[in-house]
């Protein structure tokens, strides 16, 4: 209970930080303000944005990154407010949408129970869609007209997404547990524990990855574990930060970002920490170099990108984790994680911009404005289309030609 209560700390004061976009009070609250942006700035590339929707009241003041999710043309977005919607991913129109607003989630139940405070955004697979809560459930609904499957409690609050695969539906909560559900009834099928968690971390969790039958995390310790997917016994860990520091704000060394697979190699990084590369069926360390930042990273070709804890970007070589370029023209916007759409890098950033840069330079190519909220989660890029989320819940769908 204890790390929730400091987990919840510090989403204080990482919103607080976002909550400044839009007032005159950096200075007085002694935060760096985020650099202008240029009025003379001209594109290089087009953009066109095909369609724009919501869903509820998005993650709202909760600091959460609420992420939509793709698959088989249709885009799943939950929001904090107990809000869970379908839209055709080409066009937005919306396929369903579902409300926790009734005696229980599923219009059945304890009266007195609180809606869903859904968290980490919807998890796709097949033909089931599965979204964690604040209080501590999964749900799972058809992916079809979003009818319940089935319900399962765990043990504290849920910040990610759930991972489904062929045979569970995966799910991680903020005391360092990972579940393994059954994927047709929800009855848990192992448990994994980390053991203690730091005292006080990031406010959420990365997201699971799964392949070849290993599950991949990044831990509140700044860890790289590896779990059998079958049973959840751990394989191996490797640190992706040292944990060094007077202070516990020095020791800080979540890693809150996904964790990447890129042929056989993982990619992985941490606040305060490195970004590694580490081989995938053995867990060997590769390479590793100093890198601290709190959001995802993205490949593409020869390249990783990031974006480090003051918003500058960055690309590294692949082979080695030399720098390629860095990018300060976003400097301190609190920029989300980063996504490759063709040819370009693409962020969102704490009022509700939307940029592109280019992946060969880091010079900006474009800038769309999806609100004047800020964007949390990392854009999800889907074939030719970004889809991108803002705290209020609204989505933007946008592909690019070149002019």
């Amino acid at each position: 209970m204890k790390s929730v209560v400091m987990k919840r700390a510090m989403l204080v004061a990482l919103t607080s930080l976002v909550a400044l976009a839009g007032c005159h009070s950096f200075k007085k609250e002694n935060v760096q303000p985020p650099t202008p942006l240029d009025k003379h700035f001209k594109p290089t590339v087009q953009v066109t944005r095909l369609w724009r929707a919501s869903v509820g009241e998005g993650a709202g003041d909760s600091g959460l990154r609420l992420r939509p999710a793709v698959a088989d043309g249709v885009l799943y977005a939950a929001s904090n407010d107990g809000k869970l919607a379908a839209f055709d991913a080409s066009s937005g129109k919306t396929l369903w949408s579902k409300s926790s607003r009734t005696h229980g989630w599923f219009g059945w139940g304890d009266k007195k129970r609180k809606d869903a405070l859904y968290a980490g955004g919807p998890g796709v697979g097949g033909d089931l869609v599965a979204v964690g809560t604040l209080d501590g459930h999964v749900y799972a609904v058809d992916a079809k007209d979003g009818s319940p499957r089935w319900d399962a409690a765990v043990s504290t609050e849920v910040l990610a997404a759930p991972l489904v695969t062929n045979a569970l539906v995966v799910v991680r909560t903020a005391d360092g547990r990972v579940y393994g559900l059954d994927r047709a009834t929800g009855v848990r099928r192992w448990v994994y524990d980390q053991g203690a968690v730091p005292l006080l971390s990031l406010r959420g969790n990365g997201p699971l990855l799964a392949a070849n039958g290993v599950v991949f995390l990044g831990s509140d310790d700044g860890r790289l574990v590896a779990l059998r997917e079958d049973n959840g016994e751990k394989l191996w860990e490797q640190p992706l930060a040292g944990g060094e520091g007077r202070t516990e704000i020095d020791r800080l060394n979540d890693a809150d970002g996904a964790i990447l697979l890129d042929g056989s190699t993982l990619y992985g990084a941490a606040y305060h920490g490195n970004l590694v590369a580490v081989d995938g069926p053995s867990g060997r360390p590769l390479w590793n170099r100093p890198f601290s930042t709190f959001t995802s990273i993205a490949a593409t070709g020869n390249a990783l990108y990031g974006v480090n804890d003051d918003s500058q970007v960055w690309a590294f070589d692949k082979n080695g984790g030399a720098d390629m370029w860095k990018s300060d023209a976003l400097k301190y916007r609190w920029l989300t994680g980063p996504a490759v759409q063709g040819n370009y890098v693409v962020v969102g950033d704490l009022e509700g911009y939307v940029h592109w840069l280019q992946t060969g330079d880091g010079a900006l190519a474009a800038r769309e404005r999806l609100s004047k909220k800020a964007i949390r989660a990392q854009p999800l890029v889907v074939g030719d289309t970004v889809y991108v989320e803002d705290v209020k819940g609204r989505i933007g769908a946008y592909r690019l030609s070149v002019r």
